[in-house]
C-alpha cells in the first residue's frame, strides 16, 4: 500500500541531554536542600498519531486511505535531582539552552521550596531574571506525596532487607486517604493527610537526621551524610549497644523481650570508655555509626508508631534526606515501625520520594497546566528507576556525574478504579510479580532481548519512506536493551516487574523514537481480509442451533485470539500465511486446560444481561471473526454491548478509532449492527491504555460512569496479556467470562498446558473473598 500519507520528519525530544526538552520547558519549580536539588518543568513533546476519517464515506468498498499522520504534541512533566553544589551549573545550563531570552524571563516567577530558596533566590534572580516565589516546604511535600500516589500505581513499597525480594511494592487502593506522612529532615515531622486539602501536623521530634549526621560528625571521622550511612553499613551495633542477654544471659521471658533486643543504646560504652589504655579506639567507627542510626531511627519508629496508633492509622509513609531510598535507613526504620507496633502498622516507602517537594511546588505554580485534571502515567523510557541513576558525561555546560531523573506523561482523561471489582482494595493486575520469581524473571527478560531484533526491524518496515527510520529504530534497541540489563541487576526499579509491564516499557520506548504505530499497515490488511470473510461467516453461525452456535461462536473469539504478533511462536505461524480455519485446527482439544464453556452456555440460557464491556484484544480475525459475532449474538439477546479498546496502539491490538472505521465497514455487511451503533446499543470507548495488558485501576471515567448507569452486569476479558499474564485471578461483582489462547509454550508448561491451550474461565458475580480459582497460580 502506498504511504503517500506519512508526515514530515518531526523533531524528537533531545534524549541525549541531562534536562531532556528543555528547550520546550513552559514552567519550573525547584527543591533546593542542602545537598540535592530538585526540579521540575513542565514541556511539550512533538510526536507522529495516525488520525482516521472516521466520517469517510465508506459505502462502495472495505478498501482505501482512511488515516494519514499528523504531527501532535503531548504534555510532560519532568523530574530531576542533582548535587546541589551544581546549582550555578544548572542555572547556566538553563538559561543557555532555553528557547526564551533572559530579558523574556524578568517579570516571571519560579516556584521555590527548601532551605536553599532562600538562600540562593538572589542567583536565581541575577541568572535567570526570574522572581523566586518561596513556598512552604510541608504543604508542598503533602501535594507532590498525594500526586505521586494518584497517578503511579507502583509508587509504594515496604522494605525488608533479609527478605526475598527486599521490596514489595503496593498497589495503591482507590482512596489512598488518610495516611501518615513522616518526614525525616534536620528533625522529624509527623503530618495526618485526610484529603488534598485536609491535613495537619500531629507532632513530631528534634532527634532526626541532622541527629545522627551531628553526633556521626562528633564521634566518627566521616565527612559527610552518605559516609556515615556507609559507615553504618559496615558496622555491627551489638558490639556498642548493651543487649537484652547481656543484663539476663538470655531472653527476658517474663516481659516477652528476646535477648537480641537493644536494652540500651550505647550501653556497653559506660563500661570501656571510648579509649583503650592504649589510646587505641575502644570501638570501631562503623559499630558507632551503626549503633547511632539505630538510636535515631529507633526513637523515629516508636513515635510513628504511637501517632499512628493514636489516630487509628495503618498507612504510614516516610520520607526526606535521612531515607534517600538508602537500604540501611529503610532497614533500620522499617525493623523499629514493626517492633513497637506489634505489627499492627508498616512502614511504607516511595520510590521517588526525593521529588515530593518539588512536585508539590510545581503543582502550586501549575493551574493553567491542568496538571491536577487529568491523570498521568511514568513514561519508562525517560525515568531512571529506584536505585539506578543514570550516569551523564560533560555536555552542553553540565559538568557530569549521575542524576536521577522522572518522567510522566499526560493521559488524555482522568483515570480510576473498575467499579466492578470484587475486592479494589487488593486489587492486582498481573498474574505474576516477576521480582519474587526468579525462575520467570529470568526466563522473560530473555525472551524480550531475544525478540528485540523483530521488533527493529518492524519499526523500520513501518516507515519506508522515511530516512532516518533506521538510525531511531537502532536508539530504540540501545535504550531498550539498556532498561533490560538493567532489570537483571535491579528487578525492582520501576516498581512490581510484570511482563505488563516489559510490554509497556517497550511500547514507551518505541514512541519515544517516533514509532507510534508499527504493526499499522499489518492491521489494515489483516481487518481487510477478515471482513471479506465475515458474510459468510455470520451465515454459517446463523445456520446453526443454539448450544452449537454458542460454543461455534466462543471457538470464533479463540481462534481469532491466535493471531498475535505479540508471540513469538505464532509470528512464525503467520508470516507464512495462517488461516482462520487452520488457527481453529490448533486449538487444544476439549476438555481445554479451564474449560467453563458448558456452565457459559447454560447462563446464556437464562435472562439475558443488561448491559456487557467486552474489552477487545487483536485487529483482524480476532475482532472480526471473533468478537464481532460474539457480540452480535448478545445484542441480539436484547443486551447493550460496549466494545473497548485501546486508546492508543500497541502491537496489532486494535484502538478503538480504528475500531470506529471498522464497524462502518462490518455496518455494511450487516446491517443489523449498523442499527445498533446508530441506536446506541452498541458502543465503542476507549479504555484509557496503550497495552497489550489491562490494569483496571486505571480505565477512563467517563467509561467507569457509563458502566454504573448502564447497569453492566457481564465483564468480558479477550487475549493472553489482559486476560492471562493480567487478570486471571481477578474476581467480578457481576458475571465474568474470560477468553484467551496461550500461545507461549515456556507459559502454557508453567500452567500446566501445552502450546494452544486454551482458557474460557466463567464466574459469577461474587464479592466474597472466599471464591477461589481452580485454575493453578503461574507462580
Amino acid at each position: 500500500m502506498e504511504t503517500k500519507n506519512y508526515a514530515a520528519s518531526i523533531q524528537l525530544p533531545d534524549t541525549d541531554l541531562v534536562f531532556r526538552n528543555i528547550r520546550n520547558a513552559k514552567r519550573f519549580a525547584i527543591d533546593i536542600g542542602g545537598s540535592l536539588t530538585k526540579i521540575a518543568y513542565y514541556s511539550t513533546v512533538s510526536h507522529r498519531k495516525v488520525l482516521y476519517n472516521a466520517d469517510k464515506d465508506s459505502t462502495t468498498s472495505v478498501d482505501g486511505d482512511e488515516y494519514h499522520y499528523e504531527s501532535s504534541e503531548t504534555e510532560r512533566l519532568h523530574f530531576v535531582k542533582f548535587e546541589t553544589k551544581y546549582i550555578e551549573h544548572w542555572l547556566d545550563f538553563i538559561r543557555n539552552h532555553l528557547i526564551q531570552s533572559r530579558e523574556s524571563m524578568i517579570g516571571k516567577s519560579i516556584k521555590a521550596t527548601g532551605g536553599g530558596a532562600y538562600k540562593y533566590a538572589e542567583l536565581i534572580q541575577q541568572k535567570l531574571g526570574l522572581m523566586v516565589e518561596k513556598e512552604d516546604e510541608i504543604g508542598s511535600l503533602i501535594k507532590g506525596c498525594n500526586f505521586l500516589l494518584h497517578n503511579i500505581p507502583d509508587e509504594q513499597f515496604s522494605y525488608d532487607r533479609h527478605g526475598d525480594p527486599e521490596y514489595r511494592f503496593i498497589n495503591t487502593e482507590p482512596s489512598i486517604f488518610p495516611y501518615l506522612l513522616v518526614n525525616i529532615g534536620s528533625g522529624v515531622s509527623i503530618m495526618k493527610v485526610e484529603a488534598d486539602d485536609k491535613y495537619e501536623r500531629i507532632g513530631g521530634t528534634s532527634m532526626g537526621g541532622g541527629t545522627f549526621w551531628g553526633l556521626g560528625s562528633l564521634l566518627t571521622k566521616a565527612r559527610g551524610f552518605d559516609e556515615l550511612l556507609h559507615l553504618a553499613s559496615e558496622g555491627d551495633h551489638r558490639n556498642v549497644d548493651l543487649l537484652v542477654k547481656d543484663i539476663y544471659g538470655g531472653d527476658y521471658s517474663a516481659l516477652g523481650l528476646t535477648g537480641g533486643i537493644i536494652a540500651s543504646s550505647f550501653g556497653k560504652a559506660m563500661h570501656h570508655g571510648h579509649t583503650k589504655s592504649d589510646d587505641t579506639p575502644g570501638f570501631s567507627e562503623a559499630d558507632i555509626a551503626r549503633s547511632l542510626l539505630f538510636t535515631v531511627s529507633n526513637d523515629i519508629g516508636q513515635i510513628a508508631s504511637l501517632y499512628a496508633m493514636l489516630h487509628g492509622l495503618k498507612r504510614v509513609y516516610f520520607g526526606g534526606y535521612f531515607l534517600r531510598n538508602h537500604p540501611v535507613s529503610m532497614h533500620t526504620i522499617s525493623f523499629a515501625i514493626n517492633y513497637w507496633s506489634r505489627g499492627g502498622v508498616q512502614a511504607l516507602f516511595l520510590r521517588h520520594e526525593g521529588y515530593l517537594g518539588a512536585i508539590g511546588a510545581f503543582l502550586r505554580g501549575a493551574e493553567e497546566c491542568d496538571t491536577e485534571k487529568y491523570s498521568w502515567g511514568e513514561n519508562y523510557a525517560g525515568s531512571s528507576g529506584l536505585q539506578s541513576p543514570l550516569p551523564h558525561p560533560a555536555v552542553g555546560g553540565w559538568p557530569g556525574g549521575t542524576i536521577d531523573q522522572l518522567e510522566m506523561d499526560r493521559c488524555d482523561q482522568q483515570l480510576t478504579f473498575f467499579p466492578l471489582l470484587a475486592n479494589p482494595g487488593e486489587y492486582k493486575p498481573d498474574a505474576v510479580d516477576l521480582t519474587k520469581d526468579k525462575e520467570a524473571r529470568d526466563y522473560w527478560l530473555s525472551c524480550f532481548e531475544s525478540s528485540l531484533g523483530s521488533f527493529v526491524n518492524r519499526a523500520i518496515s513501518s516507515q519506508p519512506n522515511s530516512p532516518d527510520s533506521q538510525e531511531r529504530a537502532n536508539k530504540f534497541r540501545d535504550k531498550y536493551l539498556q532498561r533490560l540489563r538493567n532489570l537483571k541487576n535491579h528487578p525492582f526499579a520501576y516498581g512490581n516487574l510484570t511482563v505488563r509491564s516489559l510490554l509497556d516499557m517497550r511500547e514507551h520506548c518505541l514512541n519515544e523514537f517516533d514509532f507510534p504505530d508499527p504493526y499499522l499497515l499489518q492491521k489494515k490488511m489483516e481487518n481487510e481480509h477478515a471482513l471479506k470473510l465475515l458474510k459468510d461467516h455470520f451465515s454459517m453461525i446463523d445456520g446453526l442451533e443454539y448450544g452449537y452456535r454458542q460454543e461455534a461462536l466462543v471457538r470464533g473469539v479463540l481462534a481469532g485470539n491466535v493471531f498475535d504478533w505479540g508471540a513469538k511462536e505464532v509470528v512464525q505461524l503467520m508470516e507464512k500465511g495462517l488461516g482462520f480455519k487452520e488457527a481453529a485446527d490448533k486449538l487444544q482439544a476439549r476438555p481445554w486446560l479451564h474449560d467453563d464453556l458448558d456452565a457459559w452456555i447454560e447462563r446464556q440460557q437464562k435472562i439475558p444481561y443488561k448491559c456487557a464491556v467486552i474489552f477487545l484484544d487483536n485487529s483482524g480475525c480476532d475482532v472480526v471473526l471473533g468478537i464481532i459475532p460474539f457480540a452480535r449474538e448478545l445484542l441480539g439477546r436484547g443486551t447493550r454491548v460496549i466494545l473497548c479498546a485501546n486508546s492508543k496502539p500497541a502491537l496489532n491490538d486494535v484502538t478503538a478509532e480504528e475500531l470506529v472505521v471498522l464497524m462502518k465497514q462490518v455496518a455494511l455487511l450487516c446491517p443489523v449492527l449498523g442499527k445498533h451503533l446508530e441506536d446506541g446499543t452498541l458502543c465503542i470507548r476507549e479504555s484509557g491504555h496503550a497495552s497489550p495488558c489491562l490494569d483496571l485501576s486505571r480505565l477512563p471515567q467517563t467509561l467507569v460512569e457509563e458502566l454504573v448507569d448502564w447497569k453492566c452486569d457481564l465483564v468480558v476479558v479477550e487475549g493472553m496479556g489482559r486476560a492471562v499474564h493480567t487478570n486471571l485471578l481477578t474476581s467480578f461483582t457481576c458475571d465474568s467470562l474470560k477468553l484467551a489462547v496461550i500461545k507461549n509454550r515456556w507459559l502454557a508448561q508453567r500452567l500446566g498446558g501445552e502450546m494452544f491451550s486454551v482458557m474460557c474461565k466463567y464466574e459469577a458475580g461474587t464479592r466474597k473473598e472466599e471464591k477461589t480459582s481452580k485454575f493453578p497460580k503461574i507462580s
